[in-house]
């Protein structure tokens, strides 16, 4: 799990940093540190939140198993099957 506002000190670096680790496959989901939702890079609810609640995942597997949940929205299929086993 990365943090947003750990990859750089400005807005500038942190956009430079998280593009060249998407385009190296090191990022494939975001995630919202507050609520423990995971989603697609291009959800729109991700796209909203502040740097400092934003953390980023390289799969599924990273997001589960540092206890985050599907997005609703991005992800409804998954949300559903995580809600029926809750």
């Amino acid at each position: 799990m990365i943090n947003h506002i750990d990859i750089g000190r400005t807005p500038k670096e942190r956009t430079k940093a998280i593009g060249s680790l998407i385009r190296k496959g090191d990022v494939t989901l975001g995630g919202y540190k507050k609520a423990k939702i995971y989603g697609l890079l291009t959800c729109p609810s991700g796209k909203r939140m502040k740097v400092e609640n934003r953390v980023f995942f390289k799969d599924e597997a990273e997001a589960l198993s540092n206890g985050y949940r599907p997005c609703g929205r991005c992800l409804p299929e998954k949300y559903q099957i995580w809600k029926v086993s809750q």
